[in-house]
């Protein structure tokens, strides 16, 4: 029967850990604990506590149904606005129109709840950080349990590889260091001893501590269970975590253009009522057309668009290895302007590595190669004297085989097991030709003084008979102390640690003493006074790389006007090295914030800072980056090395760890952006005409010429197929090339506007001029001919807007036009629809239309036509509005062959113009006035192409002999400052 601990079995109420447990004595915890730490607690009484205070897990938020993630997608403004269209509809009797609205939210409602189910399926097939078992002492006996299964008071035992399972006070150390570097950031292992520290020691400091989710790297240690679960230290940075997310910029903006849009309807209606009131008409046709005003205010499709959009950019997005937790996240990428980046593990690989060596005679060799792998070598940065037959074995073969013999750790197929700095110095032995494994066989140890802080030192005895030595590692200053060097020596040495330590590496040195047979090589004291009289055989530089990706990934956000910060814990020199290592600009005083400076500055001194308001990106891998995850207008995290706290807390998730795939997502985000605004502005565009020729065909006392069933008809499906379409434009490959929008800009800016409502105009004037020549005046009510002739215009309007809106003010004449071809599908679509919904009974019945002849077919496209001809004449005009530019470079490619080029764009362009004229004027003739317009606009679009082409060109010689001007008048003739 095992033994078993009074204190583990008696029956009284557990207490909790003491207050600052790293401050007191092992004994005091463990009493306050009510445990023995060599027999640990019994079986019972874990389960007991087990029972009482839950498993050691992290506590899970509370998961939300799945149906109140479904009806979250009908709390977007606008999408109360269309079901309150859709109620409306109902109540007047237009039950048709309410099913086609419901439908519509519906199918929006099932992407986006899709979307975001895909996604947190893909973030659940990542890897977890979290410890699954443990080992603990029990009743006297080391048993392995689940870590869930781990409670206050259990006896931890850990040695290198493992990962704690808890937070613990250490009871028994042998040459630990753990790895911290996901709770506190700093890529050192910590060297771990049991003594008590001070009560306010910060989290780094607490030496004599182990926390949850961190590894041991090196020794192995006992430590008391004094915190499980949330309780631990993880588990209240998680709770930083509680709350919702914010809402992103496209969101706020999608929410006040309902708020804007409900507000149109609402007075559009009411004003369009009290007019036909004021007329005399009934109040149930009043009634009728007013619903069907209040339709055409509402771009019903557009929500259902914007998912799709941000769905296709979340799928193309996954393809290059980032997950989008959120689907409107997606978005606020393309208003990045700043990315504060984590270094260990994002910047960097938070695997140390050898940079460089140099002996003590001067010698230094550069080191290639990064991480753990062994590809790679030593490149000499002088030529390098050969050794002769007889020469002794060269210093750099002793310090290479050296430090393979002082070192623990052991790297197999590229993974450590072990000290990350011991395993730097492990691979560099085998870059440099060791065989450590057949070295540490060979040479087998001795004796060894384990590595004390305090110290500095570490020291192993190798050898076999008579001939025995010691090799010392350790930190420059102390070792070079303890050995033989004249001054010169010293000097050289010293001035080599300063150098690399400005290129951001941390230097260890290596010495050798050979051992006499009266040193006592198992004597800790006795080996450690051995290496007084040794000699320095040289140093090495190790760091923590930088991503080779990293640099690259730097300089195209800085072409795409991204600012690039690195937030690290690292001395000032040490980040200033590492920042210049991937190009982030350090020049100046205050390019290094430390974060002493940083707590002292207020807000609008930190907003001024950085250059103002900005929309950041934030991205890291550890428990300490998720609370700026979570902060940050989008939190990026790393999905391979991340931890599942940091992955959490983030909007976006990089399954390849590669920094470069933010770019690519920035770039798809600001891609995405234009998308929406293109087909924001062609269905809005859309619903201004139609609402412009309700009211007009008001005003002019002609009657209304669309139906409820065919706005819905429009704004749904004819609008649809080409908006999916826009949604789906590629890049263009300029994103990167212009600097980031700014967040608050709205998508109706002015700017944007004022074109949108010419081109409602032109639909609503040329619907209602085919109107107006058709329908005979003495009727109030349309005949079958008119009313369809009309709503088929309008709808031909549609595929002329959506090429119009794509172009954004150009002339869409170009190569690029013809880019989409999902585009050319969906109108090719619309079109045959439209021919369904005109010349078909069935479209007859829904629809309310009547067949249309060729010459009607040809007269509505030749009038939809006419909106491209007006873009074209308004884009030349703003060619022609730029004529001082032209006349720069007419001066600056020489008088004759700009006269030349003005006089061929004023003789192309009148002959153009006078094309478009005499087509416009030939509408009453439909064949033959629309192939002369056709003709006008291909000349008129080759003439304008040449033309930006030439002022471009223009222009560029113009800046070069304006930068050659400048240049000249501030040297002076004879180039004088």
């Amino acid at each position: 029967m095992s033994q078993t601990s009074p204190l583990a079995t008696r029956e009284r109420p557990f207490q909790a850990a003491p207050i600052a447990p790293h401050a007191q004595p092992v004994a005091a915890v463990a009493s306050t604990l009510d445990v023995d730490p060599d027999l640990g607690l019994s079986p019972r009484e874990a389960g007991r506590r087990l029972a009482a205070h839950g498993p050691n897990e992290l506590e899970a938020r509370e998961p939300r149904p799945r149906w109140l993630r479904f009806t979250d997608q009908f709390r977007d403004g606008i999408v109360v606005i269309l079901l309150v269209a859709a109620v409306v509809a109902g109540l007047i009797g237009d039950l048709k129109d309410t099913a086609i609205i419901g439908v519509v939210l519906l199918l929006n409602a099932v992407l986006g709840y899709v979307q975001e189910q895909r996604a947190e399926a893909g973030l659940a097939a990542l890897a977890s950080m979290t410890a699954h078992r443990a080992r603990v002492r029990r009743d006297g006996v080391v048993v392995e349990v689940a870590a869930a299964d781990v409670v206050v008071g259990d006896v931890l035992l850990m040695e290198a590889g493992d990962r704690v399972a808890a937070d613990g006070r250490l009871v028994v150390t042998h040459r630990a260091e753990v790895d911290e570097s996901t709770l506190t950031g700093e890529s050192e292992p910590v060297a771990k001893h049991a003594a008590e520290v001070a009560p306010d020691a910060s989290l780094g400091d607490r030496s004599n501590s182990v926390f949850r989710s961190t590894a041991l790297t090196r020794g192995r240690a006992e430590a008391l269970v004094v915190a499980t679960g949330s309780a631990t230290e993880l588990g209240k940075v998680a709770a930083l975590l509680d709350g919702g997310p914010e809402r992103t910029p496209l969101q706020v903006q999608l929410d006040r253009l309902g708020k804007r849009l409900a507000v149109v309807a609402l007075v559009s209606v009411a004003g369009y009522a009290a007019l036909s009131l004021a007329r005399g008409h009934a109040l149930g046709e009043t009634a009728i057309q007013s619903v069907a005003l209040a339709v055409a205010a509402i771009p019903e499709g557009l929500p259902a668009v914007v998912t799709v959009a941000l769905a296709l950019a979340t799928s193309q997005m996954a393809k290059h290895g980032a997950i989008v937790r959120r689907l409107a996240s997606v978005e606020t990428l393309g208003a990045t302007s700043v990315i504060c980046s984590d270094k260990t593990g994002t910047l960097t690989l938070n695997e140390m590595t050898a940079g460089a060596v140099q002996l003590a005679d001067g010698r230094r060799w550069t080191v290639t190669g990064t991480g753990y792998g062994t590809d790679g070598g030593l490149v000499p940065h002088d030529p390098q004297p050969v050794p002769t037959r007889d020469a002794p074995v060269d210093a750099l073969d002793r310090l290479l085989r050296g430090v393979a013999l002082c070192s623990d750790a052991r790297v197999a197929g590229g993974a450590l097991v072990g000290d990350p700095t011991e395993g730097a110095l492990v691979v560099l032995a085998a870059k440099g030709g060791v065989d450590v494994d057949a070295a540490r066989r060979e040479l087998p140890r001795l004796g060894e003084v384990p590595f004390d802080p305090a110290v500095k030192l570490m020291v192993t005895a190798h050898g076999k008979a008579a001939r025995r030595w010691a090799v010392a590692k350790g930190a420059p200053d102390v070792l070079l102390g303890r050995c033989d060097l004249d001054d010169a020596a010293t000097r050289r040495i010293v001035a080599a640690t300063g150098r690399l330590a400005d290129e951001g590496l941390r230097v260890l040195a290596v010495a050798e003493v050979a051992l006499g047979p009266e040193v006592d090589v198992a004597d800790p004291d006795a080996l450690l006074a051995a290496t007084r009289n040794a000699e320095l055989l040289g140093i090495v530089g190790l760091a923590d790389p930088a991503r080779p990706e990293a640099r690259d990934a730097v300089e195209a956000c800085r072409g795409a006007g991204i600012s690039f910060t690195m937030i690290t814990g690292d001395h000032p020199a040490t980040a200033r090295a590492i920042a210049a290592q991937v190009g982030i600009d350090v020049r100046g005083d205050d390019a290094v914030i430390t974060g002493h400076e940083l707590d002292g500055l207020t807000d609008d001194e930190l907003t001024e800072r950085i250059g103002g308001v900005c929309v950041v990106a934030m991205t890291g891998d550890g428990v300490n980056d998720a609370p700026a995850l979570r902060a940050a207008d989008i939190g990026v995290a790393m999905g391979v090395t991340g931890t599942a706290v940091a992955k959490d807390a983030a909007d976006l998730v990089l399954t390849d760890d590669h920094i470069g795939t933010i770019v690519e997502a920035v770039r798809r985000g600001r891609a995405l952006y234009r998308n929406i605004v293109t087909f924001v502005c062609f269905q809005l565009s859309t619903n201004i005409g139609a609402l412009l020729t309700i009211i007009g065909a008001e005003l002019v006392r002609l009657p209304v010429p669309f139906t409820a069933a065919q706005l819905l008809w429009v704004n749904l499906v004819m609008d649809g197929p080409p908006a999916l379409a826009l949604a789906a434009d590629p890049p263009t490959g300029d994103e990167l090339e212009r600097p980031p929008r700014d967040p608050d800009e709205q998508i109706l800016s002015l700017r944007r506007l004022v074109p949108l409502i010419g081109v409602a105009l032109v639909m609503a004037a040329g619907t209602l001029g085919i109107l107006a020549s058709t329908h005979d005046g003495s009727s109030a009510v349309l005949n079958g001919r008119s009313a369809t002739l009309a709503f088929t215009t309008f709808v031909l309007f549609q595929v002329a807007n959506a090429l119009v809106a794509r172009g954004h003010g150009r002339s869409i004449l170009t190569r690029a036009t013809l880019r989409n071809g999902k585009l050319w599908a969906a109108l090719g679509a619309v079109v045959t629809l439209q021919v369904l919904a005109v010349q078909t009974a069935a479209g007859h019945a829904l629809f309310d239309t009547t067949s249309l002849t060729a010459t009607d077919w040809g007269r509505a496209a030749a009038t939809a036509l006419s909106l491209i001809v007006v873009t074209e004449l308004v884009a030349a005009l703003r060619g022609l509005l730029r004529l001082g530019g032209w006349l720069v470079g007419v001066a600056a490619s020489g008088p004759v062959a700009g006269v030349v080029r003005t006089l061929r764009v004023a003789v192309v362009g009148v002959v153009g113009a006078a094309l478009l004229v005499a087509g416009a004027v030939m509408l009453v003739l439909p064949g033959p006035g629309l192939l002369v317009i056709v003709a006008g606009l291909a000349v008129l679009a080759t003439e304008f192409a040449w033309a930006e082409r030439w002022l471009r060109r223009a222009r560029e010689r113009a800046s070069k002999a304006g930068q050659a001007a400048g240049s000249l008048l501030r040297r002076g003739p004879r180039g004088d400052a």
